[in-house]
This record gives C-alpha cells, structure tokens and sequence, in this order.
C-alpha cells in the first residue's frame, strides 16, 4: 500500500505523524504542500484545510491520528 504524508514546514503534528510512522517502521512519501501545487489542489479537492493529510491506501484523514496510524498494516 503506498502511503502518501501531504505536509508543511514546521507543522508540529506533520512532524509527529511522520515520526510515529517512522517509528512503526512504515514506508511513505512526505510531500510538501507549499512546493507542490498540484499536491495542495488534491488536498483541497478532498475538503482538507489543515496538515497533514494522510492517504493509506482507500483511508485518508488530517492531523496526527495515531489510532489510524496503527491500523496500517
């Protein structure tokens, strides 16, 4: 499953989300919503205002969500 961390810097909660994935061992990609236009329009397009945003698979979700975090398997 890819799992795609849509982020800003210094987003205490991206950076949060980013080590308890790291942490669970959990392979992703970190993309930075202000260098990536494209990125932030599909963020949008999904009815997101706040990072991160999460997308696992058919999951998605905002914020640091670590009861979702330990459902990725």
């Amino acid at each position: 499953m890819d799992i795609i961390v849509y982020s800003k810097p210094q987003c205490v909660q991206c950076t949060a989300t980013v080590k308890a994935l790291n942490t669970k061992g959990i392979p992703h990609k970190v993309i930075d919503l202000t260098q990536d236009e494209r990125a932030m329009s599909t963020v949008q397009s999904m009815g997101y205002k706040q990072a991160p945003v999460v997308v696992a698979g058919t999951q998605h979700w905002s914020g640091f969500r670590p009861d979702m975090i330990s459902q990725i398997n």
